[in-house]
């Protein structure tokens, strides 16, 4: 089933609220029970709303689609626009702050934690907002701005801002996000809490001014070989007779002040 006949399905909306539940549990090592979930976790309540909301906008009830989706927002801390497109074990960790803009597409298993935004940078109509494919976990904080899209199973770390395509199973980070490389690769393919490499990491500006070290070195360590193959001549060693125009003047202060315009 696609993610849009997930959302407005005839008895979708409800169906598989236990899946949602156990993706949620299987997900968060804090939650303790289903009743847990469905009672105290925001994500959870903001989703089953969105289901309503998406439900009602396809009716054509726009003005009541926006009423849930602001009765939620009011409840939750979480904006989700009726508009948006959301796949299945959709799990929002913590919540508050979200925002899920209108052309938004949302594979399965995606995981948001707080303060993520999934933003417009356009106005004109049609598709201004990001797609996450499905396994995408985006961190705390992040900002991914614009029609672009993130990979299947792609990682994005807290506080990052993208703004353009991300590949699949590849983790970003900064601003703007760049891509990092993990020691083991294998672990991208993993959960990786909040979407940030927790292990030890290369610095993407470390690692340039390190090549342009090692560079510097190979240079120099040409430049000594050149010189070793081509001695300079004996004629080149000994001191000029006749002096350069600059040291002349240098030599005579007198004659640096006339240059200079000063009277004598």
């Amino acid at each position: 089933m696609r993610a849009a006949d997930y959302t407005t399905a005839g008895d979708g909306v409800f169906k598989h609220l236990r899946e949602e539940i156990d993706g949620i549990m299987a997900r968060d090592p804090a939650a303790r029970s289903r009743l847990e979930v469905a009672v105290c976790y925001p994500g959870f309540h903001a989703i089953v709303l969105h289901r309503l909301a998406r439900r009602a906008r396809d009716a054509g009830w726009h003005l009541t689609a926006r009423l849930v989706s602001q009765i939620a927002r009011s409840l939750t801390g979480i904006e989700i626009h009726p508009g948006a497109t959301i796949g299945r074990r959709f799990f929002i960790d913590h919540g508050m702050g979200v925002v899920i803009g209108e052309t938004a597409e949302i594979g399965d298993d995606v995981m948001l934690y707080h303060g993520v935004t999934l933003g417009g940078t356009s106005l004109d109509p049609g598709k201004r907002h990001p797609t996450l494919g499905d396994g995408v976990i985006v961190g705390a904080g992040a900002k991914i701005l614009g029609a672009v899209t993130i990979g299947r199973g792609a990682r994005i770390g807290a506080n990052a801002v993208v703004v353009a395509d991300v590949p699949a199973d590849t983790a970003v980070v900064g601003i703007p996000a760049k891509p990092v490389t993990p020691r083991d690769r294998a672990e991208t393919r993993k959960f990786m809490p909040y979407g940030t490499p927790c292990g030890e990491i290369p610095d993407p500006v470390a690692r340039a001014l390190t090549g342009l070290l090692d560079q510097v070195t190979a240079l120099q360590a040409r430049v000594g070989e050149l010189e070793a193959a081509n001695p300079p001549s004996a004629a080149a060693l000994l001191p000029r007779s006749t002096p350069t125009p600059l040291e002349a003047v240098a030599s005579h202060p007198v004659g640096m002040q006339e240059a200079q315009g000063e009277p004598r």
